[in-house]
């Protein structure tokens, strides 16, 4: 069989003959004005020609591609009939049939409409969207060869009752196919809607030709806008069922649908009214009066200016009416909020009802970490299959929505961008939780390490400096007893207490050093200079505190320890930079190292008892790990005097 593609490579061949018959037909005679208006019907049938045999090409299986280049095969039509008959005209005998071919040129016009009329009842998947519409896909084509006969036949201007008739019947056709167009629009799913809406914009511009005359003759006087419409028409439905067949998800098709719509009834009725005021303006004040004119153009835009957002609104419902659900649901749900009948984390239920999509997800993106969580704050799971849009305050990113393809991409930026102050209430809400559950339970771990921090430095104390003291202690009480008797060797008791206090003196340096090291008397520059020195990779230092209380400098000495301690055993890290600044009444320090990455936050960590340690000094702690991309350990410390 000759198949889809072999059809349209056939038809594609036709066109290409009839239009180099009509060149040498036109070689016959040259005229100017003729091979002008050729030129003009080829450089229209060209992207239909084209984009059909790419479509074809694509999806061998369906008869779009077909019949996009049949659509391209009726101006090739005309050219070889119009230029038969304008040639013989001069020429007679031009070539052999020229008259009967002359003769069918009177009612070839019907062929500009038959493949749009056929376009509109196969598309997208090339099949009738029910058995009723056979009589419409048969009688198109019977009408216009019907009807290119009768005038090839009968050339006389005045039209009798059959031609009257097929007339009528060619146009009840056309509505006919136009209405299963739009029925089979509303009953679609998403991406069949999407593909019909591109094709329905497309042939907006039939209505928009017809607007485009009525201006031409209230403005002009005659009809020369016609062919700019017609010219459009045709150049942009090729256009829209290619990008509708391959690359329909391009653009939201629906919204730029519903609004070609609204822009286009509320069009017409400005010409309306225009025409309407201009007539009667005319009778009272005549047809020449500029002044009447200006009145005339503001009125019909005073007039029709309140009802466009109305007509939207009404074509929206109509023609898009997942888009007005879902932003009327996000109004509604904003009043609820905002009186107290419900709260912001419902978005994602109110969103994905409103677009009967239940794969929808609203992501949360939370300062210092790389993933995505819920609305309870839970780490959403990376999943394959699905689209993302990015929701935004300013350039902040601070969500996204998340579906399985059932939505367009530009009404869920769209919905992204409605949303946003909904979703930013949810974000800040989850990170106040989660900032009153790390100090719940930054309390508990500090009670406890505190706890064990002073049984650890009274045992210390107990079992060395202490016991030191009391030795010393019964051993001078012993010598004060026996000193009479003249036994006691003073100057050896006095050499053992002075090695004994020594001794007790730098037990409790070591335990001071554990609280606070001794370095910083220095300052935090020299202290933390020390400190790296001894590292076995390359540390830079960046570091201008300027002058803070002790115990801020006391945590930032430790924040530095404790990031380049572990960039040294556990990050493999070749190279650590450290930047220490003050910027008013904050400290920031950052430790930032080329290491493996993957550090986080885990009960019994160094870097919980970090976020600890910062928190107990009211600053915050974050940690920016992505495996294999080195770490960032960053503190923001309050240092007000």
């Amino acid at each position: 069989m000759l198949g889809v593609r072999g059809l349209a490579t056939v038809l594609a061949l036709v066109a290409g003959v009839m239009v180099m018959a009509a060149a040498a037909v036109l070689a016959r005679s040259p005229d100017a004005a003729d091979i002008a208006s050729a030129t003009v019907d080829v450089v229209i049938a060209l992207p239909a020609v084209v984009l059909g045999l790419v479509v074809a090409r694509r999806r061998p299986n369906q008869m779009v591609g077909a019949l996009l280049v049949g659509m391209g095969l009726a101006p090739c039509v005309v050219v070889l009939l119009d230029a038969v008959a304008r040639t013989s005209a001069r020429v007679p005998d031009v070539v052999p049939g020229a008259g009967l071919l002359a003769a069918l040129d009177n009612g070839v016009w019907m062929l500009w409409y038959l493949p749009v009329a056929l376009l509109a009842l196969y598309f997208p998947d090339g099949s009738l969207s029910s058995r009723r519409w056979r009589l419409v896909a048969i009688g198109l084509p019977v009408v216009a060869v019907a009807f290119e006969i009768r005038e090839a036949i009968d050339t006389r201007d005045d039209p009798d009752a059959f031609v009257l008739a097929l007339l009528a019947a060619f146009l009840g056709l056309l509505v006919a196919a136009a209405t299963a167009l739009v029925r089979r629009y509303r009953q679609a799913d998403a991406v069949r809607g999407a593909q019909l809406a591109w094709i329905a914009l497309a042939m907006m511009f039939l209505p928009i030709t017809l607007l485009l005359c009525w201006s031409s003759y209230l403005f002009l006087g005659r009809a020369d806008l016609v062919l700019i419409g017609l010219v459009l028409t045709y150049l942009a439905i090729p256009a829209a069922t290619t990008i509708a067949m391959l690359r329909h998800g391009l653009y939201d098709s629906r919204r730029a649908l519903s609004t070609t719509v609204a822009y286009t009834v509320v069009t017409a009725g400005l010409l309306g009214v225009f025409a309407a005021t201009s007539a009667l303006s005319g009778v009272l004040a005549g047809r020449d009066s500029v002044v009447a004119a200006a009145i005339v153009t503001a009125a019909s835009v005073l007039a029709l200016a309140p009802v466009r957002q109305r007509v939207q609104r009404v074509v929206d419902r109509r023609l898009y009416p997942a888009r007005r659900a879902a932003l009327a649901a996000l109004d509604v749900l904003r009043q609820q909020v905002h009186i107290g009948q419900s709260v912001p984390e419902h978005v994602e239920t109110v969103l994905g009802e409103a677009l009967r999509d239940s794969s929808l997800r609203v992501g949360y993106r939370l300062p210092g970490r790389d993933d995505l969580v819920d609305a309870n704050g839970v780490a959403l799971p990376a999943v394959t299959g699905h689209e993302s849009v990015p929701i935004r305050v300013g350039d902040v990113e601070i969500g996204v929505l998340r579906w399985h393809g059932g939505s367009s991409r530009e009404l869920l930026r769209e919905l992204a961008a409605a949303c946003a102050l909904l979703v930013e209430l949810v974000r800040l809400r989850i990170e106040l939780g989660q900032a009153l559950r790390n100090v719940e339970a930054s309390r508990g771990r500090l009670q406890h390490v505190s706890y064990q921090e002073r049984r650890r430095l009274e045992r210390d104390l107990h079992d060395g400096a202490q016991q030191r003291l009391v030795t010393l202690g019964m051993a001078l009480r012993l010598a004060q007893r026996q000193l009479r008797a003249g036994s006691v060797d003073v100057d050896g008791l006095l050499d053992h207490g002075v090695a004994e206090l020594g001794t007790a003196v730098a037990e409790l340096r070591q335990l001071a050093h554990g609280l606070r090291p001794s370095s910083l008397d220095d300052g935090l520059g020299p202290a933390l200079a020390g400190l790296t020195s001894t590292m076995p990779m390359s540390v830079v230092l960046d570091v201008h505190p300027g002058e803070l209380p002790e115990d801020v400098v006391t945590t930032a000495y430790y924040v530095v320890a404790e990031s380049i301690t572990n960039a040294a055993k556990h990050a493999q890290a070749e190279r650590v930079r450290v930047h220490v600044e003050r910027c008013d009444d904050q400290l920031r320090v950052a430790v930032t190292d080329d290491g493996i990455g993957g550090a986080a936050f885990n009960d019994g960590t160094g870097l919980t008892g970090l976020s600890d340690r910062v928190a107990a000094t009211g600053g915050t702690l974050r940690v920016h790990s992505p495996a294999g991309a080195g770490t960032q350990v960053e503190a923001v410390l309050p240092c007000a005097s």
